[in-house]
């Protein structure tokens, strides 16, 4: 049996992000026949952490000790991004943010027929200073093949889902064939056929001779072969140890300051909530939009077609949703869900060439962008990552009045009442005055919600609400969303998690490959 040896060592650590200090004097050891996960509140300091072992946040004292690293090179200082695979929110964003630059040097040159294919991104895991070999393409298409994601290599990687995405960073990080990997909520985005085959992966990934380091939100989605648990806390390291010293029911609790039960079945946990309450949730001040001019159809879909370079993704669809009706839209990752919601929002030019009906009005007759988002509140993953702005989250949820990425009309006494109120219901106050961009990625999720219903809304559109969330935050976001649709706010909600589904969801659509499975009355559509 070979001796257990140091494979990256914390010593003392206090990281610097923007101008907060954070795990103060924090010492971390794993070892090489270790894996870690990493479990926290969101705003507790994980990400923070995980990137300082990739190199992407400053020391302010102390020292990470990267004994892996090739022999002859300084271990003390700098980690050896070569031999480090990571995956997170921030590279999906850094991707998008570089496409768009890139999508615009194209049109000033008049190459708008160039794209960034899937296959660019994996291949960009390699080294920059090398050319691609016969070896670097069978192992893509090897990973391409275990990830499923082999249709999606010519792709362009602006047709592609969040879980698409996810599942291309995911190959773009083992390209290298890294002796660390470091996965910050991989599995969110991911249907539930994505996620088992993900977790079985990675499952196997640690049976070799790469470490693995797991940043979840959800305890289920740690695999069995994690041997070891962090948990982070108000930016300081609350508790470490062996998986099943950590992970107890009392730990938990304690973590997230309520009262969880935890249960282990073949490998795997489940956590249940406690009898406790979250108290009521008051409506009265958010009720005083009046939506009775709305038409008895909301949104009408004829025929409606979509294809990117001949792949189809949505491919002849109707569908009607009417007035009264609360609808959730089922399917795995790139069956045409957000394909869906980018024409209504009216951010799918193809919309134009379809026959489709937005509160009787057809598009295309006239209507401006803000007419149709007027009265529309969205969350979703791509308006998290649109939303760079540097200012105070405040301002972000203010800034749903009007419907724009910024800030640049002030709102008034009336508008600032309704923007506290949010913030009272959603128990954001500890976050409300700090800068948005300096958020968690969960942290940032409940604030875009509150921006999306300070207008109170005739139609809110969640996609996958609780990306991101803790398990305290998630109870309350479905709370709130549930309370949302006995208003007369109207929900469409995109989820892959079936126990997500909310009880006021009327009517349920089952999409697969752009085509429509069932759609009709939730209890028709989800009967076994």
């Amino acid at each position: 049996m070979s001796k257990k040896r140091p494979f990256i060592t914390v010593e003392n650590a206090t990281l610097r992000l923007h101008e907060r200090v954070i795990l103060q004097n924090s010492s971390w050891q794993i070892h090489t026949d270790e894996h870690w996960a990493i479990l926290g509140p969101n705003g507790a300091g994980k990400s923070t952490f995980v990137r300082a072992l990739w190199g992407g946040v400053p020391l302010r004292s102390g020292r990470i000790l990267f004994n892996f690293a090739p022999p002859k090179t300084d271990v003390h200082r700098t980690p050896p991004r070569d031999a480090i695979g990571y995956v997170s929110f921030e590279i999906h964003q850094t991707l998008m943010e570089h496409e768009e630059r890139q999508e615009d040097v194209r049109a000033f040159a008049s190459k708008t027929d160039e794209v960034t294919t899937v296959q660019d991104v994996v291949f960009s895991g390699i080294l920059a200073d090398r050319t691609v070999t016969p070896v670097d393409e069978e192992r893509c298409a090897e990973i391409a093949f275990r990830l499923g994601i082999q249709p999606l290599l010519p792709q362009p990687i602006t047709s592609l889902s969040t879980g698409e995405i996810r599942k291309a960073l995911i190959a773009r990080a083992l390209m290298k064939s890294p002796q660390l990997l470091i996965l910050d909520e991989p599995f969110d985005g991911l249907d539930e056929a994505s996620r088992q085959s993900l977790a079985e992966s990675i499952d196997h990934l640690m049976t070799a001779s790469m470490r693995v380091i797991l940043v979840v939100h959800r305890l289920e989605e740690i695999v069995p072969n994690v041997t070891h648990v962090l948990l982070v806390k108000d930016g300081r390291l609350f508790m470490q140890g062996p998986k099943d010293e950590v992970l107890i029911s009392e730990n938990i609790s304690q973590l997230y300051e309520c009262q969880l039960h935890l249960e282990k079945s073949n490998g795997r946990y489940q956590v249940t909530h406690g009898t406790e309450g979250s108290g009521p949730i008051d409506t009265d001040f958010w009720c005083q939009e009046n939506h009775q001019d709305l038409p008895d159809i909301l949104i009408e879909m004829k025929e409606t077609t979509v294809q990117y370079d001949g792949r189809v993704v949505l491919d002849k669809l109707n569908w009607v949703m009417k007035r009264g009706e609360n609808w959730a839209i089922l399917g795995p990752n790139g069956s045409g869900k957000s394909t869906i919601l980018r024409l209504i929002l009216g951010e799918n030019l193809q919309g134009y060439a379809n026959q489709i009906t937005l509160f009787g009005r057809r598009k295309g007759t006239g209507e401006t962008l803000w007419e149709i988002k007027k009265r529309i509140g969205a969350v979703s993953s791509e308006l998290q990552v649109q939303y760079r702005k540097k200012m105070s989250a405040y301002d972000v949820i203010a800034s749903g009045f009007y419907d724009s990425i910024g800030l640049y009309q002030y709102p008034t006494p009336e508008q600032k009442k309704i923007v506290d109120e949010w913030i009272r219901v959603l128990r954001i106050e500890d976050i409300a005055g700090q800068p948005y961009h300096q958020l968690s990625y969960g942290q940032k999720r409940m604030i875009l919600l509150a921006r999306a219903m300070v207008k109170s809304p005739a139609l809110l559109i969640v996609d996958e609400p609780c990306h991101g969330l803790d398990i305290p935050n998630r109870k309350r976001i479905l709370e709130v969303l549930e309370r949302i649709g006995q208003t007369q706010t109207h929900l469409l909600y995109v989820t892959n998690h079936k126990d997500e589904i909310l009880s006021c969801v009327t009517h349920v659509m089952r999409i697969h490959k752009g085509k429509v499975l069932k759609q009709g009355s939730k209890a028709d559509v989800l009967q076994k």
